[in-house]
């Protein structure tokens, strides 16, 4: 069966949870602040006027990406992550893919991303899709972040 992607529905959170907790374990370190958004996605990211979309094989989630409003016009894609079983079928690909045409939805004219240099798959599925380093590092809540990427919708 094709891997799907499709907007958060309620019952979704355990799975947005876990997916990520699986690879920032994998790693990195769990930070307070990944504690604070992945036990609240409706307080940190749907509440504010975000999104989560989740990559689904058949009826079983399998990677997961946000978008979480972080100004006037901007949104950062945070919380994605893919299981390790379903990596090298197109699912990133096509997380990426849908949070972009998600965030031109809204209405944003930017994309941001924090990552880390030592996810290379990540970085390369950015850089297919658009995006280019920030020419100012901002500072950052994660530990892990030392890149950051933006993709100008405009």
């Amino acid at each position: 069966m094709a891997v799907v992607v499709r907007a958060f529905q309620p019952g979704d959170e355990a799975a947005f949870r876990d997916i990520n907790l699986e690879w920032i374990g994998r790693f990195f370190s769990v930070e307070e602040k990944d504690r604070e958004v992945l036990g609240n996605p409706h307080k940190y990211i749907l509440d504010p006027g975000g999104a989560i979309l989740l990559a689904m094989d058949d009826d079983r989630p399998v990677g997961v990406v946000s978008l979480i409003v972080i100004g006037e016009g901007s949104v950062e894609l945070a919380k994605m992550g893919v299981r390790p079983e379903a990596q090298g079928r197109g699912a990133g690909r096509m997380l990426v893919a849908a949070a972009v045409d998600t965030a031109r939805a809204m209405g944003m004219r930017r994309v941001y991303i924090e990552t880390n240099s030592a996810l290379g798959p990540a970085l390369k599925l950015y850089r297919d899709a658009g995006f280019e380093p920030l020419e100012e590092r901002v500072p950052s809540p994660y530990a892990r972040a030392d890149v950051q990427l933006e993709l100008l919708l405009e």
